[in-house]
């Protein structure tokens, strides 16, 4: 009988799978949105989407707008949901189960051109998506283009849909969950796992290696605990709208805190919060009347973090 792997083996094995999807997400990533001059050309700022830049999970919304276009059938929104459910149901942290959560929420773009979820998730951004943005974190984005720096989207979110909202935003580019693409089409396979927690730290070190960055001279702003590892590897990280055991991490280790949040919109806007695995499936679910509740899914945490 074989020898099972040692937890250090396994450990090893997960931060390589992590590491092969950041850099997976920075090779995909383009900075043609760029528009101003790069005057502090070591500089960046990384902002996470959902509940940071934008109130609620942008798959949601995405998905809602998509059903919304009849883009699904309804057999095909049954299959997801009943699938989806499964996971979120289980409160399964592993990789693995994310990863096969979400390519199973990706299966419904199997076959389907790129061009063509693109072009759709400009309609829904401009119809529905642009509503739900937050000025307040807009405006930090913005100070950091004034002063010439660059600005990325660091998200789970799939790269195209990403690429689209930075493209509007005009900031420099995004950093997302990368599906496999065979000739132009959606294979339903993912290049790696999804784009969470550590892997999102890995993407803005591959970049920042592309693009010449200096870390230390960086910042990064998110609103979950799930980010801390990103969030920790930059000099000037911001908790942004942040959970509870985020604002607890950023005051013990003083970093900074900002909160655009008023009492009745948390009320209004509290939609569920699905960034990462199963977000599609659930978010078509919930656009067509299942009443969710609001749900996070997290991802594998490195030991001693958050």
């Amino acid at each position: 009988m074989p020898n099972e792997p040692s937890g250090r083996q396994l450990q090893a094995d997960l931060l390589t799978r992590y590491r092969q999807a950041g850099e997976a997400s920075a090779a995909a990533a383009s900075n043609d949105t760029l528009a101003l001059p790069r005057r502090d050309p070591t500089a960046a700022a990384f902002f996470d989407v959902d509940n940071t830049v934008m109130r609620g999970a942008s798959l949601f919304h995405f998905a809602v707008g998509l059903a919304r276009r009849h883009y699904f059938s309804p057999r095909e929104i049954a299959g997801f949901t009943v699938k989806q459910l499964k996971f979120v149901l289980s409160g399964s942290e592993d990789v693995e189960d994310m990863a096969s959560a979400t390519e199973a929420a990706l299966s419904f773009i199997e076959g389907r051109e790129v061009a063509e979820l693109e072009r759709l998730g400009e309609e829904v951004f401009d119809d529905s998506m642009v509503d739900k943005l937050i000025p307040g974190t807009l405006a930090l984005a913005q100070g950091h283009l004034d002063a010439g720096q660059q600005v990325w989207l660091v998200t789970a979110t799939p790269v195209e849909l990403a690429t689209v909202i930075a493209r509007r935003l005009g900031l420099t580019g995004a950093l997302g969950t990368v599906a496999q693409v065979v000739d132009g089409r959606y294979t339903g396979l993912l290049d790696g796992p999804p784009m969470h927690g550590l892997a999102k730290a890995e993407a803005v070190r591959a970049i920042a290696t592309r693009e010449g960055l200096d870390l230390a001279r960086c910042s990064a702003y998110s609103d979950s605990s799930n980010d801390i590892p990103m969030l920790s590897i930059v000099g000037h990280p911001v908790a942004v709208n942040p959970d509870a055991t985020l604002r607890a991490h950023a005051k013990q280790n003083g970093w900074a805190t900002r909160d655009f949040r008023r009492r009745e919109q948390v009320k209004r806007w509290a939609l569920p919060a699905v960034a990462g695995a199963g977000g599609i499936a659930l978010g078509v679910a919930v656009g067509y009347g299942l009443g969710l509740s609001r749900t996070r899914v997290y991802g594998v945490r490195p030991p001693g973090l958050g």
